[in-house]
């Protein structure tokens, strides 16, 4: 009886081993390069991203140009729209480096991460270069596109 239980465990506790052993030796100098390089780093890298580092701010989708025809175009709206992150960032609007003040004229749309510039009625002199300022904390950034309203041939 004394011999059996020996014979048990060498199966259980070998076989697992030899599992865990063959796919080992690149393994082992992957797992060796990674501690050093970083591998000890991105666990406690999630919690301080998420609470002291700013999130990215950034468009997640700039703004495209708008062309219309004037004859067209004349009394209908344009709509530059972006998406940022994240949608605490204060959207801004810009016309030639102009700021646009929301109006009969110009409506902001915010909805969370989707910001929108609406046009209304435009006109050949709405054409231009438009951007959307994005601001979070001390951080800046932009994108821009044209409003391109095109004469009768």
């Amino acid at each position: 009886s004394e011999a059996k239980p020996p014979k048990e465990e060498t199966p259980k506790g070998i076989s697992p081993v030899k599992a865990k052993k063959t796919p080992s030796p690149a393994d082992a100098e992957r797992r060796k390069l990674r501690p050093g390089s970083g591998g000890e780093k991105p666990p406690e890298e999630p919690p301080f991203t998420y609470q002291l580092k700013a999130v990215p701010l950034k468009f997640v989708k700039e703004m495209k140009d708008i062309v219309l025809k004037e004859a067209e175009s004349v009394g209908s709206s344009a709509i530059f729209e972006v998406l940022i992150s994240p949608s605490t960032a204060i959207t801004s609007w810009m016309k030639d480096g102009s700021n646009i003040r929301e109006s009969p004229k110009h409506k902001f749309i915010a909805d969370g991460k989707d910001r929108k510039l609406h046009i209304i009625d435009v006109q050949l002199s709405d054409a231009g270069e438009y951007t959307c300022v994005l601001r979070l904390g001390n951080k800046e950034k932009t994108s821009t596109a044209k409003l391109i309203v095109e004469g009768n041939p």
